[in-house]
This record gives structure tokens, sequence and C-alpha cells, in this order.
């Protein structure tokens, strides 16, 4: 009789992967570039969220309504998944509409506050008493991390450098109270503030009140656990920016993802928006 000795074992479960899928195009590229190192991806998809496309680049999907929690542990334990990552964005306006199971049920009864950390930390804690762990959403893709400096060949003014300082603790506190992740600011003043409804509207709101030259920041949570709910920008947020002749966009080092770069930074040169990439200790004062 064949034996299959321990480490075989480990080996071929390490190469079994779990992707919890939200929407956006994070879990496409997750996922090929998961299966590009050797992994068998398991996803699980949420209808009306996630690109139908993910299908193509895994080898097992299931799709279930969000807060089916029950159906989602099944899915994976199904597959022999011991290790997941969440990756993509929800709606926050759905979390209203959630017609959960009854794990589902069973799990939001645990929740003290009802926020994102809060939700994706009850997440976890219940997978890992399955056997499943939460790795990093950044585990397959560190290429996306925002590395540090200026990455426009506009640079920031003076006065502009001062809003960054300014707008950059007031997100920071704004992320420690799990608020949200960015602001929009004009000469020392706060314009506008993310809530539920996401970057693009807040840049849009504080892009209107500006007219011109708004400064955006938007950075990680004081103490952002980044296995999930990592702040990202791309294209679309530099695009909402040129619509409100905002000037300049300020993120953090290693601590955020950036999609579609190239295409990003040529549209912000196009656009005279200066894109700056920095670390927290860089502050001045800090």
């Amino acid at each position: 009789m064949p034996v299959t000795l321990p480490f075989m074992t480990m080996e071929k479960e390490n190469k079994i992967l779990g992707l919890i899928a939200g929407g956006g195009q994070f879990p496409v590229l997750v996922a090929e570039a998961a299966r590009a190192q050797g992994c068998h991806v398991v996803a699980v998809a949420h209808l009306g969220e996630t690109d139908p496309s993910l299908s193509e680049q895994t080898d097992e999907i299931s799709w279930i309504k969000l807060g089916q929690f029950g159906h989602l542990i099944k899915a994976l334990k199904k597959s022999g998944v011991r290790q997941a990552l969440m990756a993509g964005s929800i709606n926050k306006k759905r979390m209203f509409e959630m017609r959960p199971d009854f794990r589902g049920l069973t799990l939001i009864s645990k929740m003290a506050i009802f926020h994102d950390d809060g939700i994706l930390t009850t997440v976890a804690d219940e997978m890992a008493k399955e056997g499943i762990e939460i790795i990093p959403s950044t585990a397959y893709l560190k290429n996306l991390l925002a590395s540090e400096g200026f990455l426009t060949r506009k640079r920031p003014s003076r006065s502009e450098l001062e809003d960054i300082d300014f707008g950059w603790r007031i997100a920071k506190e704004l992320g420690r109270l799990d608020i949200g992740q960015s602001v929009v600011v004009r000469r020392r003043t706060i314009l506008a503030v993310e809530a539920m409804e996401g970057t693009d509207k807040t840049i849009e709101r504080g892009g209107g009140i500006a007219r011109e030259k708004a400064v955006v920041v938007k950075v990680s949570k004081p103490h952002q656990d980044l296995r999930f709910d990592v702040p990202s920008v791309g294209l679309g947020t530099v695009r909402k920016m040129a619509e409100v002749r905002a000037s300049v966009l300020a993120i953090e080092a290693q601590k955020t993802l950036i999609f579609d770069k190239p295409d990003m930074i040529a549209l912000a040169d196009r656009a005279g928006i200066a894109v700056v990439s920095k670390r927290t200790e860089e502050l001045r004062g800090s």
C-alpha cells in the first residue's frame, strides 16, 4: 500500500487557496497571480458584487448572497481550503439589504459595532475556528503596493505639502474611528471626509466645494490589519480628481494598493495632478 508522507500532504494543502471575493478587479488579479504561482484557487463570490469573469481565473467557484456565511464556510471546507484571503469591495449600502443564513445571523449577533474592522475581524476569527486561516490580501500581489516617493512629474507646492500634512492627521483619526480612509483638503480646511459612500464620492463632494486645486489624502488605518481592507487607488481615482480639477493625491507607501499604475500615472501627468506616496513618520512635526 502506498504511504503518503505528512510533508507531502501539507504541500498539497498549502497549494489550495480560498478566495473570498468582493467587487472590482482585485479578486481577478489575485486569482490570476495565485494560479501563476501554482495554487489551486477556490473562490466564493458574491452575487451582484463580484465580476463574473472571475470564474475564468479560478479552478472552482461558488456564488453566494451577502451574509450567507454558512454557505461560504461549507464551500471552502468542501474543497479542503486551509488558507484563504479576502479581496475586493462590497457596496456598503447593501449591508442594509442582507438576507443572512442561520450561520450569518449567529455571526452578526456577535458584533458589538457594525463597522468594517469589526465585521472582518469577526469573520476571520470564526473562520479560524473552522481551521481556515485568513492571510493578507496582498500575499500574492505585493508588487501592487505603492512605492515611496513622487510618482508623477509634477510635485506638490509648499502650501499643498502643508495640506497633505494637515489632511493626513485627520484621515488617520478617521481611520482610528473606523469611519473612512480619505479626506479632501484645501488651504488647511477639510472639505469632505469619507464615510460609507467611498472615495470617489468624497472627491466629488470635496472637489465641488474647492472648485479647483483640492488635495486628496488617502491613508491606512493606524492599526491596519493587512489581511483585509487595504486602501486602494487607481485610474478611476485620478479620473474623478481630473473632473473636479483637483491637484494632489497623497497616499501611504507600502500600505496602499495601486491598480492600473502606468495608465493612472499617465493620466495624472496629462491632468497636471501630483501623486505622492509617503510614510507617516515623514510628516513634519511627527
